[in-house]
């Protein structure tokens, strides 16, 4: 059983495939401690680990210097009030104005499974997959009760955790902060890694020593943000991509958050997750309850690498729902002629990609109302005529004839002020009572706080979805929030606008993937603002970035492939040069960095040299022949050249172990005739290997250990796959 309770010891103890996580009650009064996380270890009796014979003990051992118990030990789930200085993840405030808060523990039980959460998304698993473990902690003088989840999977080395806050009392309870996990050790020499970046250049990996004092990656946009990401590792100091400790913490969640590490002055770390407190508030009425969105633990002992494969397991089979088969290959209408088509031209591109073997024409912004700039129609969900005479229903039907499926994008959560919408329902936008509102993009946020706004976006989407052929939904979002009230709030309730437009957006994608569950969603927001694992539960892939540029893309793509399988990340051969950068990269080398993820193609068909033409059937070829690999492998970091700025590498191998595909690119030349030497990874060691279109014949052992020669490319751009297939004894 991978849970546990040792009733003497009064230690609860979860194990994963290859890790164990231990806790336990201290003192007469039940404090909830944590006592190890880390490599599977038999012991229960780790409970030294908590210094409780040190000074200054347990309040009943020491009740003089009971403040200083609270300002070092390392709680479970840290609440304020008592001594504990450090980040709470509970703040609240009951009918006095009083913020103490002291919790203790009541109960327990184990659940076969686990239980979803109301209103948020979260990973699942049946019965006999993995186990919940219900701790029920408790201050009666305050009112509050809190309810710690904790999942274990059998297949995977990840621990789910979620807290479920209660009002156990009279009078309302006003949370102020309300944290999804806290995780308190010693700090073994860590380094801190968090993901930063801007529009455009998201993702980047950032690794840096962990230092006193609070380092924190946060978001205060409303959306999980292009600046910052809602994950932080911890890293021994020499950790590399298959060796060292690693702990990884992430939360499926799409609005404001704050990951943090915090050492204290007795070098102990406490890394919390959860919403961002700052501008937020819960008003808990008496017999209420409040569910904060889900973190993800992982430990690896094996470097970044392990946990990174960890992540994408649980994503992949405890996250994403449906449409987890190979996705279609495409090409989307926005960098070929972005506002300016008509039916022809839309149908030409159809041609072009049923001549080439491309089964998807997505039509981008454009279609509907009277779009033909940014300025104007978002709301107004209705096809445009003038350029689509028959709608899009005559030409999903045309597409359809020549074997291509049709796509459409849409920006639901946005209203134009000059749209048909907004002059009837001004009120519909999500503005502050007597300030003027803010644009961004020309455009304002939708109130999704409200029923009636949700029950119009999804009647409108609806309407759109079932007057055509359409197999494909690309859901944009292009701004931030920033005038943050809700319409049927009262003036004190206002800290909950902005969870609460999360959790309509929540309501309203679970709607779409409930009634349309034939029709792919891709999320996008603006690229990657809201590239987090709350969206991936309500569609299995996310437009990563909107600079799909080739360069740029292969150091936001490996940030993303720190925690998500490739097969989450939008990944399309650009128009060149870069309408984003304006970088000149041979197509070839373009396929080549897309091929791992969803694939598809953002540029004119017509326009491609004949040369690039015929590179079109050997790219679709090896996603097709590959994408098994990159979508259902493991997935093993070579070499970056966010690191090296020369060339980039990794490769997947399938489950069984009987195929891995390496992907080379260079993109700057190495000037000297040697070729490079990469040592691969994850190959059965005594199982014999051979290199697609050669004679060479290896054990995994010595493809790992010798390495694979990459030829010396004396130019500045390259890209080579390099396949090896198990051979039989």
């Amino acid at each position: 059983m991978p849970i546990s309770y040792n009733e003497p010891l009064q230690v609860f103890r979860l194990d994963t495939p290859r890790t164990t996580y231990l806790m336990g009650l201290a003192g007469s009064e039940g404090f909830l401690g944590h006592i190890y996380y880390g490599p599977t270890v038999p012991d229960d009796d780790m409970r030294y680990l908590l210094r409780l014979e040190e000074r200054p003990g347990t309040p009943d051992s020491n009740p003089r210097d009971r403040a200083s118990f609270f300002d070092c030990f390392p709680f479970e789930y840290p609440s304020w009030g008592g001594g504990n200085f450090r980040e709470p993840c509970l703040r609240v405030r009951t009918a006095c104005g009083g913020g103490n808060c002291i919790l203790r523990y009541v109960s327990h039980r184990v659940l076969s499974g686990k239980p979803g959460l109301e209103g948020l998304p979260a990973a699942f698993g049946a019965e006999d997959q993995c186990e919940t473990l219900e701790i029920t902690l408790r201050d009666a003088e305050a009112g509050v009760q809190v309810v710690l989840l904790y999942t274990v999977f059998e297949d995977t080395d990840a621990i789910c955790r979620s807290a479920r806050i209660e009002n156990i009392g009279d009078a309302p309870l006003e949370i102020d902060s309300a944290l999804s996990a806290a995780l308190d050790m010693d700090n073994e020499d860590f380094d801190l890694i968090t993901l930063h970046g801007s529009w455009a250049r998201e993702q980047n990996i950032d690794r840096r020593p962990l230092a006193s004092g609070k380092q924190s990656a946060f978001s205060l946009r409303g959306i999980s943000s292009h600046q910052f990401h809602p994950f932080l590792a911890l890293c021994q100091r020499g950790a590399g991509q298959e060796h060292g400790l690693v702990y990884g913490l992430s939360l499926i969640y799409s609005g404001s958050f704050l990951v943090q590490a915090e050492t204290d002055q007795f070098k102990q770390v406490r890394a919390v997750a959860g919403i961002h407190p700052d501008g937020f508030s819960w008003r808990l009425e008496a017999g209420g309850r409040f569910q904060t969105p889900e973190a993800v633990l992982v430990c690896s002992d094996a470097g970044l690498g392990g946990m990174s494969r960890s992540y994408h397991d649980l994503f992949r089979e405890h996250l994403i729902r449906g449409q987890r088969k190979r996705r279609p290959t495409l090409v989307n209408s926005w960098e070929a002629c972005y506002f300016d088509f008509d039916h022809e031209r839309l149908l030409q591109l159809g041609r072009e990609a049923a001549r080439y073997g491309i089964e998807m024409l997505v039509v981008d912004d454009g279609w509907f109302g009277k779009r033909d700039d940014e300025t104007t129609s978002l709301g107004d969900w209705r096809v445009n005529e003038r350029k689509l005479p028959g709608g899009l229903k005559r030409l999903g039907e045309e597409l359809a004839e020549m074997g291509v499926q049709l796509g459409v994008w849409m920006e639901p959560e946005m209203i134009s002020p000059d749209s048909d919408l907004y002059r009837a329902h001004p009120d519909y936008a999500m503005t502050i009572p007597g300030c003027s509102p803010t644009l961004a993009r020309n455009q304002l946020v939708l109130d999704l706080t409200r029923k009636e706004v949700r029950d119009c976006i999804y009647e409108q989407i609806s309407s759109v979805l079932r007057s055509a052929p359409i197999s494909y939904l690309k859901w944009d979002m292009n701004r931030p929030l920033t005038d943050v009230y809700s319409g049927v709030l009262p003036p004190e309730r206002q800290g909950e606008a902005g969870h609460r437009y999360i959790l309509g957006l929540y309501e309203l994608q679970e709607r779409f993937v409930t009634d349309f569950p034939a029709v792919l969603l891709e999320n996008c927001c603006s690229g990657g603002g809201r590239f987090d694992p709350g969206m991936l539960y309500y569609s299995p892939q996310i437009w990563t970035s909107d600079n799909a540029e080739a360069v740029d893309r292969l150091t936001i793509q490996e940030g993303s492939a720190l925690i998500y399988p490739l097969s989450a990340m939008g990944a399309h051969v650009a128009a060149c040069p870069s309408h984003v950068n304006g970088r000149v990269t041979p197509f070839r080398v373009r396929g080549r960095v897309s091929l791992p993820g969803c694939f598809g193609y953002e540029l004119d068909l017509d326009k491609l040299s004949p040369e690039e033409q015929g590179l079109i059937p050997q790219q679709l070829g090896e996603y097709e022949q590959f994408g098994p690999v990159f979508r259902d492998g493991d997935y093993y970091r070579l070499a970056s050249c966010r690191e090296n700025h020369t060339y980039d590498a990794f490769m997947a191998v399938a489950k069984d172990k009987s195929i891995a595909v390496v992907n080379f690119v260079q993109i700057r030349s190495r000037a000297y005739r040697r070729s490079l030497r990469l040592k691969l990874a994850g190959l059965e060691e005594r199982s014999r290997y051979r290199l697609r279109g050669s004679e060479e014949v290896r054990t995994g052992a010595g493809w790992m250990n010798g390495g694979l020669l990459m030829e010396a490319a004396l130019c500045e751009y390259f890209s080579e796959l390099a396949v090896l297939e198990r051979v039989a004894d």
